[in-house]
């Protein structure tokens, strides 16, 4: 009811709720179903994991990748990232078990434990006793509760930060890209690269379209001689030379295509191929 003395100010009835505490058996039964929850990604990445490996899709379909976009609409890059999330799951509560001599961690409250399979993708490369370590930080980090990935992807990096181990690579060395999940290397995994620039955790190389900077974990050393890295050297520079966007599609193609290539020469067709278009393009 409004006061009429002061207008600003109100008096209001409010009718008090009881909330009843939950009986132990439902506290249980509570914890067991939130576990359930938590498992849910941990479940279908091992399920994926058996469909994968016993080829349960073969009667309907020739390959994995086809069997996961028709029958969960997905692709088989998400099906693999469901299958490594399930195993740092798995990983995650085998240390705690052993850690914390807990048996039965479905109806245990005091461990938190990922909920999605985003939160651990960072990890899924990590040794299982780095996967804890992590883990443990992170949910540090997000005040007790269960960290995003971008929370676990900010504790790796400040642990690599703080280990400051040397860069290994050097100039004019031939390594390969790994993409990962660099989504500035999409499409670039597999291809060839040259050191350019060597940093403390990170090196910039050379490519058939350009130069990236990239971590020193996104990186495989190709281990080729000093001669060969040379003479690859010597194709960067041709194939940069040609290469431009404006280019007819099956040319780009073809350029793309030597960037990809596993070994440190070109054969006798991709020398006179490359050295038509070296012509063409210094002619126009």
């Amino acid at each position: 009811m409004s006061n009429e003395e002061d207008p600003v100010s109100a008096d209001i009835t409010v009718t008090s709720v009881e909330i009843p505490e939950l009986t132990e058996e439902e506290q249980r039964d509570r914890l067991h179903l939130e576990r359930r929850v938590e498992r849910a990604f941990f479940e279908a990445g091992k399920a994926l994991a058996e469909l994968r490996d016993r080829r349960l899709y073969r009667s309907t379909h020739r390959t994995f990748e086809d069997y996961c976009r028709d029958r969960f609409g997905h692709s088989r890059q998400k099906s693999n990232y469901l299958i490594a999330a399930a195993d740092v799951y798995e990983n995650l509560t085998t240390i705690c078990c052993q850690n914390l001599g807990i048996k039965d961690l479905t109806t245990n409250g005091s461990q938190i434990l990922p909920t999605s399979e985003g939160q651990v993708r960072p990890m899924t490369k990590l040794e299982p006793q780095e996967q804890w370590q992590v883990w443990q930080a992170a949910v540090q980090q997000a005040d007790g509760k269960v960290p995003t990935g971008r929370v676990v992807k900010d504790v790796i990096e400040r642990i690599l930060e703080r280990i400051k181990a040397p860069n290994p690579y050097h100039l004019g060395e031939v390594c390969q890209i790994l993409a990962k999940d660099n989504p500035e290397l999409r499409g670039k995994g597999g291809c060839w690269c040259i050191v350019s620039h060597v940093g403390e955790f990170s090196c910039t190389v050379t490519m058939w379209d350009g130069e990236y900077t990239v971590r020193i974990d996104h990186l495989k050393p190709l281990n080729y001689l000093e001669s060969e890295c040379q003479q690859m050297q010597l194709i960067s520079d041709r194939i940069s030379r040609v290469y431009s966007s404006g280019l007819e599609e099956s040319v780009q193609m073809f350029l793309e295509m030597l960037g990809k290539l596993n070994r440190a020469y070109l054969t006798d067709l991709e020398e006179k191929l490359l050295a038509v278009l070296e012509f063409e393009i210094k002619t126009k």
